[in-house]
């Protein structure tokens, strides 16, 4: 009997452009998973995942939480970026080094250098969740990229265009896979199909995500 010694290694990086702007890395990440999730238990002890409500007054079925500097927030009043948690009244957890040390070789790798964000989403999906098609433009600086890093079970990202109604693109993204967006792709229609069920050793029955922007 013979063994596939590598059969659990994760693959090799590798760089997947998608539109002018936007690229997929994968396997970015996928060494530093472990480390990643202890860094997102360290800040979700502080800033508990919860459930938002968008100003239409829906539960969004995604739980969310942040850190660095600011946090993006929704309720009645809108969509923003603010520097204290509204469940605490407190600041949110500073960011982790080595969050905004992968945010920064990540955009590196996708053409956009110098990239320190002050804002981290932290999103953690359950089997049913999903993101609707939505712009990123409550940034003030449209001039930096978005990072965004999968960790745990597999998803569907999917990628359109300047319209809502444009048929998106439809990418299967891996735990460690991290899309990085900007310039003539910073404004265009994202996001995640309805989570399927699974396992992961490391994350259970979800998905976490980590979008790393310049909120100010």
């Amino acid at each position: 009997m013979t063994f596939d010694l590598f059969a659990d290694l994760p693959a090799p990086p590798s760089r997947e452009p998608i539109t002018e702007g936007a690229v997929l890395l994968r396997a970015f990440a996928a060494g530093e998973v472990r480390e990643l999730m202890q860094a997102i238990d360290a800040v979700i002890a502080q800033a508990p995942l919860r459930h938002m409500q968008t100003p239409g007054g829906f539960r969004m079925s995604v739980a969310m939480s942040n850190c660095g500097q600011y946090g993006w927030v929704t309720d009645r009043r809108g969509y923003r970026y603010q520097h204290e948690d509204p469940l605490s009244g407190h600041p949110w957890p500073g960011m982790p080094a080595a969050f905004t040390q992968l945010a920064a070789r990540a955009a590196q790798e996708a053409g956009f250098a110098n990239f320190t964000p002050d804002a981290c989403l932290v999103n953690r999906y359950e089997p049913g969740a999903r993101m609707s098609l939505h712009q990123d433009k409550n940034e003030l600086d449209m001039a930096q990229p978005i990072v965004s890093v999968s960790l745990g079970l597999p998803a569907t990202f999917m990628f359109g265009g300047m319209e809502r109604s444009e048929r998106p693109r439809r990418m299967r993204l891996e735990s460690g896979d991290v899309v990085v967006w900007g310039g003539p792709a910073r404004l265009l229609f994202h996001g995640v199909d309805i989570l399927a069920e699974g396992e992961h050793p490391l994350t259970g029955r979800c998905r976490y995500n980590l979008t790393f922007r310049c909120a100010r």
